[in-house]
Order: structure tokens, then C-alpha cells, then sequence
């Protein structure tokens, strides 16, 4: 008899896929630049300039930390399957 996957392994599942498009969005943005390229002319006319917001520390680069939220993201995944795989 197959029972409901405990409420750990499903908190466990939204947090690994959290982290994992938070950390790709964050990779791509590391690996891209933080330019706004689309929306550059239209920006100057308007006399915004984009911030040098930055997502971590100066230390530790945006590519490098979507990264390390990717591997969160496999870490907290394999957790879950662990958790659910336990309960059967």
C-alpha cells in the first residue's frame, strides 16, 4: 500500500527546488553580467542607471553562490528521497 509522503519529505522537495531556481537564476545572472542590456536606451532616456545591488557578499561571486544554492538544492533532494524512502 502506497502511504502519503510525510510532511518532511514534502517540505524538504519545496526547498530543493527553491534553491535550485533561485540558484540558477543566480548562475546565469553571475555568468551574464547584472547590465541591463534590453532596456539600456530606454533607461538613459528615462535617467535611471541600475544599482550595484548585489545579492552576497562582495567576496563571494553571484555564479559562484547560485552554485553552491544548486548543490543545497541536490543536497536537500536527496535528503527527501532518503526521508520518503525510509517511511515505505
Amino acid at each position: 500500500m502506497n502511504r502519503p509522503a510525510p510532511r518532511l519529505a514534502t517540505i524538504l522537495y519545496a526547498v530543493s527546488a527553491t534553491c535550485g531556481v533561485v540558484g540558477a537564476l543566480l548562475w546565469v545572472r553571475g555568468r551574464t553580467g547584472s547590465t541591463v542590456r534590453i532596456y539600456r536606451d530606454y533607461l538613459a532616456a528615462d535617467s535611471y542607471s541600475p544599482s550595484a545591488w548585489r545579492v552576497w557578499s562582495p567576496a563571494v561571486p553571484e555564479a559562484r553562490l547560485g552554485l553552491y544554492l544548486v548543490a543545497a538544492a541536490l543536497v536537500s533532494a536527496v535528503a527527501a528521497r532518503l526521508v520518503s524512502a525510509r517511511r515505505d
